[in-house]
């Protein structure tokens, strides 16, 4: 890295815009992540900090009501962010695994706290001596670029999954619901909820085409902002459920509940769910599944099995590595059916690094129909809008990304040399979504 790169992570921003013309596109890409490891480790420096303050206090610190309050007075921070960092230095004290990986900026201040919340009360089926390998396990998926909340938390579902209990888990504890709704000076009205993971997933599913944005008719995009969209949507919804529950569609569908999973982990019984494969290593957890819905992630196996017992159920067939089997090739526009088997193998865009959901998705031809491309699951991937145009030249874009269709029959992505000039094959976006 150059020294007038180093000076633009370690220095000020003042006056910083006015210089960053000076750089290349690949120092700016550099800068930025360099800027980002060091908020890692900054943030790390801070809790470790605050952490010992907490042990041992001085009179500023008792007289804020402890150490969080005082971090909140003396910084920009809220109260509830002092309190936030106070809180995870104290729970990764038991935790030296967890808190060696926070303090090498390897693990982010959300993950972290994800995990140790988990450790701090785990299933109540899970022995302790399990507890090490669980560890490595969320720290793992907490790892590395590639890291997302949904990969946490899906590793956090399986290991739920894994040792089964008759606890509700957190995000599906309707007991915990609220909604409350109040009127302002004003006039206006303030809506603030919160809900488990299905009514959550029933609300995004029915405000999903509802939400996105419309073009003028002059191809203007839409300049109203998510939020405003969101609610436009939400008034939208209302004034169809009062004029006879009008719902439109959803990516080509009714709006509804999807629920992926296995039907073996489906059954009721014990004995005829999936279990974990032998090894040296303890708990395979690519052996076992959990529900999984499009907009929110997992969904315990009891919840699911809860579920189906009144509800649709749609047969999607799967070869040994768990991609669908195909059905009905030779039609141009892809079939209803053909769209649940996409969402069941590529759980939303496929496209490296994307997290748009399933409904927000075009299935592409990875052989352009006008080529001779049939419509087949292999020749077929879900891909969001903006990597559906870049998957068809998006103009200014140096290179092209290939897609193809690995010995797994799942899509796997080729970069340009621009971008990798090893033009190393990437596995499609799913593994923090299954």
């Amino acid at each position: 890295m150059s020294v007038y790169l180093s000076d633009v992570v370690s220095g000020s921003a003042v006056g910083l815009r006015g210089r960053l013309w000076r750089l290349s596109a690949s120092e700016l890409r550099a800068a930025a992540i360099e800027a980002s490891s060091e908020i890692l480790r900054l943030e790390a420096v801070r809790v470790a900090v605050v952490d010992e303050l907490s042990l041992r206090p001085d009179d500023q610190v008792i007289a804020s009501r402890g150490v969080g309050c005082w971090l909140a007075a003396n910084t920009m921070l809220q109260v509830r962010d002092g309190k936030k960092i106070a809180a995870l230095g104290a729970a990764l004290r038991p935790f030296p695994a967890v808190a060696a990986r926070f303090d090498v900026g390897d693990c982010s201040f959300d993950h972290a706290v994800l995990i140790v919340a988990f450790c701090e009360s785990p299933p109540k089926g899970m022995p302790e001596e399990a507890l090490p390998r669980c560890i490595d396990l969320l720290l793992a998926a907490a790892s590395g670029v590639e890291a997302t909340t949904t990969k946490v938390r899906n590793v956090i579902a399986t290991l739920e999954r894994i040792f089964e209990s008759d606890e509700i888990p957190p995000a599906e504890d309707v007991d915990r619901n609220e909604l409350r709704i109040a009127s302002t000076l004003n006039g206006r009205v303030v809506v603030r909820g919160d809900f488990d993971a299905l009514t959550g997933e029933m609300l995004l599913s029915a405000l999903s085409n509802l939400t996105m944005p419309n073009p003028a008719p002059d191809g203007t995009p839409d300049s109203r902002s998510a939020a405003k969209r969101t609610a436009d949507g939400f008034t939208e919804l209302i004034r169809r459920y009062l004029d006879c529950a009008k719902t439109g569609t959803d990516g080509g569908q009714r709006p509804h509940v999807n629920v992926h999973i296995n039907a073996r982990d489906l059954a009721e019984h014990r004995d005829c769910a999936a279990t974990p494969a032998a090894s040296g290593d303890g708990v395979a957890v690519s052996d076992l599944d959990v529900g999984h819905m499009p907009w929110l992630g997992p969904l315990s196996v009891s919840q699911t099995r809860l579920l189906g017992c009144d509800c649709f159920l749609s047969t999607v067939l799967l070869d040994d590595h768990g991609a669908p089997l195909d059905a009905k090739p030779g039609k141009r526009l892809v079939s209803a059916e053909q769209r649940v088997a996409l969402i069941a193998r590529d759980k939303g865009c496929a496209f490296p690094g994307c997290t748009c959901v399933p409904a927000w998705t075009d299935a592409h031809h990875i052989r352009h129909w006008a080529n001779g491309g049939p419509t087949v699951m292999n020749n077929l991937v879900l891909l969001c809008r903006s990597h559906h145009r870049l998957m068809h030249r998006k103009s200014g874009f140096v290179g092209k990304w290939v897609i193809r269709i690995g010995v797994d029959n799942k899509p796997w992505f080729i970069p340009p040399p621009s971008i990798d000039p090893g033009q190393h094959p990437r596995p499609a976006n799913t593994t923090f979504k299954t």
